[in-house]
């Protein structure tokens, strides 16, 4: 009986080594790039689709996330020719299992090497203000990083509203509406935490956010066990549709907590925006009914 115990022990003890080696090796994994077309009203006529590419909790630290590891996946960034960079925060990490800390400026410094063709835009997240938020905004001045507190910039043809951290209460909603009504076309909003996307804001047609890791621990037939928002998983990862907008919550590059990853991949997102394309016209060119034609399948909304 003793001996048939202490197998069982050892065996649950290797079991337990091999789901933490295999949640490491998630943790550090390449990123999956995913993607998304989406229809944004009001499209200037004749303007080309633009190419965003949402990044967010990038948690540079030991032992997960080194500045050299950040570096590779912005030459990957760079190969995929976005229009505009767009980072939700939480630059820096401050978990307690970190090997070792980096100060904003070793964190933002391999931004500095992101390449878009018109911005690298970017709001602050909660670990960011719990750190140093002077440090940060100095680092991304010094990266060439748009930062935006409760802000708007008109980037190309879409205005790009930037809201401060609502995990802390930094968060302005009305202020940053306000500055994008003063812009010109589209208007989406960059947001660390997707909270903000239950509040209506009907001529904001698409946010984009990071923050719950997509749970960052969520086991298969479980899920998250926990997701860091106060709308628990209604908009915990990946793209939702609610009142005609969009939003698109990305799992993050890093982790927090624990370096571990388990059912939550890292990843970001490339997200396509532009003019709807015209149902009529599809039909007079290709012959066949709305939506089966090659955008159709690749999933205009």
């Amino acid at each position: 009986m003793r001996r048939t115990l202490q197998r069982l022990f050892l065996i649950l003890v290797l079991a337990a080594a091999a789901l933490i080696a295999f949640a490491y090796a998630t943790a550090v994994s390449e990123p999956v790039v995913r993607s998304a077309r989406i229809a944004a009203p009001g499209w200037p006529i004749g303007a080309p689709a633009l190419r965003l590419l949402l990044l967010s909790d990038i948690h540079v630290g030991g032992p997960d996330m080194p500045p050299a590891r950040l570096a590779r996946i912005v030459g990957r960034i760079n190969r995929l020719r976005p229009d505009i960079v767009l980072i939700a925060g939480d630059l820096v990490t401050d978990k307690r299992l970190a090997t070792r800390h980096y100060s904003h400026q070793e964190a933002v410094a391999p931004l500095g090497g992101l390449r878009p063709r018109l911005a690298t835009v970017a709001v602050l997240g909660n670990h960011d203000h719990w750190r140093d938020g002077p440090a940060a905004r100095r680092a991304l001045a010094r990266a060439g990083i748009r930062l935006l507190e409760n802000q708007a910039v008109q980037v190309g043809p879409v205005a790009v509203g930037g809201l401060d951290d609502d995990f802390t209460d930094r968060a302005d909603l009305p202020a940053t509406l306000a500055a994008l009504r003063r812009l010109a076309g589209p208007r989406l909003i960059l947001s660390h935490s997707p909270d903000p996307f239950a509040d209506p804001a009907p001529d904001v047609f698409l946010m984009l956010a990071g923050h719950t890791h997509c749970g960052q621990i969520a086991p298969p037939l479980i899920g998250p066990l926990s997701t860091m928002s106060d709308h628990g998983r209604r908009y915990a990862c990946g793209r939702v549709r609610e009142g005609g907008r969009t939003l698109v919550v990305t799992a993050g590059l890093g982790t927090s907590g624990i370096p571990l990853r388990l059912g939550a991949v890292p990843d970001m997102w490339l997200v396509e925006i532009g003019p709807r394309p015209a149902a009529s016209r599809l039909c007079r060119r290709t012959g066949r009914p709305p939506g089966t034609g090659r955008q159709g399948r690749s999933g205009w909304r």
